[in-house]
């Protein structure tokens, strides 16, 4: 599953790359260690403009009874996504995506232990990942807007390391799975491909970003593996 990434990158150069036209978001600092369970920011078309805004990481169904389901959900396989209830009307109506410059997954070596493993683009600029957004009403009238992440089989890259990725979609395709107008997920299918070995390159970082207090700018540092 992809369950850390990092967004290191300014609000400015968002806003720049995803062609944000609005957001509510005042500010954002460096982010080293993204984790479920966290506001983490994401991107929407309202059918006229990209909007920027917060999600909570673990998407809560609006039929669901109680939100802690959300921590079951934070990751939906691409595969079989519109055919689940949890999220079959999020493929269909509501889609987003999520910024990042990195993820973060965990190797098993030979001796069985584990080495966290930082998974970039070789040019190090920020990508999209695709993601499913929900919003939960509670009894007392209180929305609980939340989010999930989409995977898919890996790349070669991605192979050695672990038996899923996330979708990240190429930049041409992103208004593609934006665009409200399109809700026959036939049509999307073929976004889910594993993105291009080629552009991508993953490297060992510190133990450290095991633990989701941690979060400064040693994390994504390579070290020996």
């Amino acid at each position: 599953m992809c369950g850390r990434y990092t967004l290191t990158v300014s609000l400015e150069e968002m806003m720049l790359r995803f062609m944000i036209g609005q957001t509510n978001v005042p500010y954002h600092r460096p982010q080293y260690n993204v984790a479920p369970g966290q506001l983490v920011l994401a991107i929407i078309n309202d059918g006229e403009q990209n909007r920027l805004g917060e999600l909570k990481w673990g998407l809560v169904p609006p039929w669901a009874d109680d939100p802690k389901i959300g921590s079951k959900m934070l990751n939906a396989r691409a595969e079989s996504a519109a055919d689940k209830p949890a999220f079959r009307e999020a493929v269909r109506r509501k889609r987003c995506l999520i910024p990042a410059d990195s993820f973060y997954e965990w190797k098993t070596r030979q001796d069985g232990t584990k080495q966290p493993m930082r998974i970039v683009m070789r040019d190090r600029q920020p990508f999209a990942m695709a993601g499913l957004y929900e919003t939960w009403v509670a009894a007392d009238g209180v929305k609980l807007s939340t989010c999930t992440v989409l995977t898919t089989s890996p790349n070669e890259l991605m192979e050695p390391i672990h038996n899923r990725m996330p979708v990240m979609l190429r930049p041409e395709d992103e208004p593609l799975w934006l665009d409200r107008t399109i809700t026959n997920p036939a049509d999307l299918q073929h976004l889910f491909q594993p993105f291009d070995e080629s552009l991508m390159e993953a490297y060992p970082v510190s133990a450290a970003v095991g633990s989701v207090r941690n979060d400064f700018a040693e994390l994504i540092e390579p070290v020996e593996a």
